[in-house]
């Protein structure tokens, strides 16, 4: 009698071309892995775009700011003389700092000669939480920044940081302007909302 050898390769083989299917506990770590990337993926998308929010809030803040004091800048700098007290519209409308007082006020008058009548003036509103400026004082403003909520925006230093109390010809000025909101992109400033606070500060001296 002849026997047949069983082929064992050959099964092993044919075996071995079969596919092979998951298992439950495959696909759900497979699954697992899919969410965790595409949360991953979400979380990076929103950050991302609340990063940009942020920077062009800035960016549009910073640019108004500019826009604000770049002529304020350029009429101090150039100014023969300078006045620091309180007031509003009117040629009369200005009340200066008396000496052995804080030189420290809401409106600023400047003199670019030493005619005293000609003169520019800013001067904060407090009905429209808004910094204007007026030449001579006459009714026509023209609005420099708005949502303002100090007072005391105009101050004069001396070269150390300290408040003048006298009318000296030499001092810095300082300008400190305290928003609540920013005027563009419009953002409401406060709890819940991108910023807390927002502060724009500068100081000017006079050229010599």
């Amino acid at each position: 009698m002849n026997l047949t050898p069983f082929n064992l390769s050959g099964f092993n083989r044919s075996q071995k071309t079969r596919p092979s299917a998951f298992t439950l506990v495959e696909v759900m770590i497979a699954m697992t892995i899919m969410v965790m990337t595409l949360v991953g993926v979400l979380a990076v998308q929103f950050y991302g775009m609340k990063l940009f929010e942020l920077t062009k809030s800035k960016l549009g803040a910073s640019d108004d700011a500019r826009k604000a004091i770049d002529l304020l800048c350029t009429e101090i700098r150039s100014a023969k003389i300078i006045k620091i007290g309180n007031g509003g519209l009117g040629p009369t409308n200005f009340t200066e700092c008396a000496d052995n007082t804080p030189q420290q006020g809401s409106a600023i008058q400047i003199y670019a000669t030493t005619n005293t009548n000609t003169f520019v003036r800013y001067y904060w509103d407090s009905t429209t939480n808004q910094l204007q400026r007026t030449f001579n004082g006459i009714i026509t403003k023209t609005v420099v920044a708005s949502y303002i909520t100090n007072s005391g925006i105009f101050t004069a230093e001396d070269a150390f940081g300290n408040t003048n109390t006298l009318k000296t010809a030499n001092h810095v000025i300082s300008m400190k302007l305290q928003f609540y909101q920013i005027q563009y992109p419009i953002i409401q400033i406060g709890p819940g909302n991108y910023y807390d606070f927002y502060q724009l500060s500068t100081k000017i001296s006079k050229r010599t």
